[in-house]
């Protein structure tokens, strides 16, 4: 039954939120000037620059590592990290046609870099650390034509590739103190290296840069300076600044029409240099610069960093603007205000964010450095958001200003996992990672503990509270879901399944209440004396973790480690549609309180926005 998804209708995707910023050199503009190309798990976003719209490469089987794009624009190539001992893709795809053109495979473990050749002949790639070789594959016959390990035995890895500007058949190689200049001799079937000569310096680069006229090249190394080497003689010429290096390495270069470079630097500096390597401008972005990319003749630049952040520059004024943020870590709660579906909270490590649900827009970043939010809530009334802490604290924000307006310090002993608020806004359930569920009284900034219900043996997981605030039940990976007396803060019923539960929700009437975990059922249970009713098989592979049922109570969706969306009716227990998209296991689920979206989130940080397919 779970496994006839074949047929079954697909949801529409509508906007994606994220942006994988440790990919380098992942963020690409299109030659035809109107989509930015950037990876995010194992997806291949195209966005479009003017209005935003979003379209997607889908076909890796794990995330892309790279992305390289044709001169042309006619092609995209991405690769992807795989499991030890397993082949990686490399995927050629047609720009125009939006879909797969080539599928290759040599490399093990993982794809580290890829260049088109000028013309469109060639594709050159460069396995990982644990291929370490260098293939050349013709692109019209889909056929690879020759391969070589990518360094010497006595040097280190090979890190990045980058093909010339003019001839066909010379690409240029470099990593940990190695630096090669390829010749491709098609006749032969061989490609041929020359060590390039740096004398006494022992350098790691990790990105290349060659000028248009392919004089010469320059080489961003983890030192923090730039190496310029001849492309004719295989000879360094200069290496630079000496006094003022970058901080913490140049982790992407790109080359000016006028000869300037600019520099990405791993501390989140961006700067325009001079061709003798003299800062001439220069900005401070948040998280390390991973790719540069230029529009057209270099009018318009784009940075994206670390942090999942893309920024955008006018050459003229050398500005930064920032036009995408997303979260660089896994997200782990969504929650949506009540009756209200135009704003949603999402958190993560570090962070809690408000979003603009139509737009995908940021309106409010919330930072606790260092901390990770397990879980979080908007009260009834809207005027706060209740966060749940790894630190064991609850902390209560204002959701305008994210202004901390009260925290309750060593809520539990190890960490707190899951909470919940009351509909009158006076009260808190909160459980721990020590299976703990404990209730307190909140009033304007003060709190007192109220009662601690200790039944749970691990983790609780989930709290959902009935409506007339007089009766809650909690989920608990222990396999016991136990239904609370608030009133007399007694256990009322216990289900008790052989799993980890996850997640549990009531129906809106009331009367059941469905579970699920890592055992992949879905099982629905009577509250009244915690009878199970009935189970239905919840995905093939992999736990269940997140799971919310519609305002109405005909449909509920389910979403965890098989990263399908799925859509149930609740009274047939049958799947009515899918969605696929993500590419991390997915953590959380919710229908927004007008039933026109379904937000996921994932453990690759990124949040998807859907169609709900049964509107009210």
């Amino acid at each position: 039954m779970a496994g006839d998804t074949q047929e079954v209708p697909l949801l529409e995707l509508e906007s994606v939120i994220g942006f994988n910023g440790h990919v380098f050199s992942g963020l690409r503009v299109h030659p035809d000037k109107e989509y930015l190309v950037y990876p995010l798990g194992c997806t291949v976003i195209l966005k479009s620059l003017a209005h935003g719209k979003q379209q997607f490469l889908q076909g890796h089987t794990n995330n892309v590592s790279c992305i390289a794009v044709s001169k042309s624009g006619k092609y995209i190539a991405s690769g992807q990290v795989t499991f030890m001992g397993f082949k990686a893709d490399i995927i050629i795809w047609d720009y125009s046609k939006r879909e797969i053109y080539a599928r290759m495979q040599l490399h093990k473990a993982k794809v580290e870099d890829l260049a088109f050749s000028p013309n469109d002949k060639y594709l050159v790639s460069l396995g990982g650390q644990d291929d370490g070789s260098i293939v050349v594959w013709n692109i019209e016959t889909k056929e690879a034509i020759c391969g070589s390990p990518a360094s010497a035995h006595s040097a280190g890895h090979c890190h990045t590739i980058q093909y010339s500007n003019q001839s066909d058949n010379i690409f240029v190689s470099a990593g940990n103190s190695t630096l090669r200049v390829w010749e491709l001799d098609l006749p032969n079937r061989k490609v041929r290296p020359t060590e390039c000569q740096t004398g006494q310096l022992k350098r790691i680069v990790k990105c290349i840069e060659i000028p248009e006229d392919d004089s010469f090249f320059y080489c961003g190394t983890t030192s923090g300076d730039l190496l310029k080497v001849n492309l004719q003689t295989k000879l360094l010429s200069s290496c630079g600044p000496t006094k003022l290096k970058f901080i913490k390495g140049v982790n992407s270069l790109k080359v000016l029409k006028t000869g300037d470079v600019l520099v990405g630097s791993g501390d989140g500096n961006f700067s325009l240099c001079s061709g003798a390597f003299k800062v001439i401008k220069q900005v401070q972005l948040e998280g390390g610069v991973t790719s540069i990319a230029l529009r057209g003749e270099g009018h318009q630049l784009f940075a994206g960093t670390e942090s999942a952040q893309i920024y955008r520059f006018s050459y003229a004024d050398f500005k930064e603007e920032l036009i995408t943020t997303s979260h660089d870590s896994a997200v782990n709660d969504v929650a949506f205000p009540f009756a209200c579906s135009e704003l949603f909270a999402t958190c993560s490590q570090g962070s809690i964010r408000v979003w603009h649900t139509d737009t995908s827009k940021e309106l409010l970043r919330i930072k606790v450095p260092n901390m990770t939010c397990n879980a979080l809530e908007f009260m009834r009334d809207g005027r706060s958001i209740i966060s749940a802490w790894n630190d064991g604290n609850i902390r209560v924000f204002t959701p305008e200003s994210g202004r901390l307006s009260l925290i309750i310090q060593n809520a539990h002993s190890m960490g707190v996992s899951a909470i919940a608020g009351t509909t009158d806004c006076s009260r808190i359930l909160s459980g721990g990672g020590e299976g703990q569920v404990r209730m307190w009284q909140i009033h304007q900034g003060t709190h007192r503990l109220i009662e601690t219900m200790k039944e749970h043996k691990a983790t609780v997981t989930c709290i959902k509270i009935k409506s007339n605030n007089k009766e809650c039940v909690t989920a608990s990976s222990d396999g016991a879901c136990i239904i609370w007396d608030l009133v007399r803060f007694v256990r009322n019923q216990m289900v008790l399944a052989n799993t980890l539960f996850r997640t549990v929700c009531y129906h809106p009437e009331e009367y059941q209440i469905i579970t699920s975990g890592t055992d992949r059922k879905i099982g629905y249970w009577e509250v009244f004396d915690g009878s199970a009713i009935r189970e239905l098989e919840g995905s093939l592979s992999g736990s269940i973790n997140g799971m919310h049922i519609s305002q109405d109570g005909n449909h509920f969706v389910t979403g965890g480690d098989e990263k399908l969306v799925k859509v149930w009716g609740y009274a047939e227990g049958e799947v009515t549609h899918v969605g696929i998209g993500h590419s991390g296991n997915i953590t959380s689920v919710r229908v927004c309180p007008n039933s026109r979206y379904i937000i996921s989130s994932s453990a690759d940080g990124a949040i998807l926005r859907w169609r709900y397919p049964h509107p009210s």
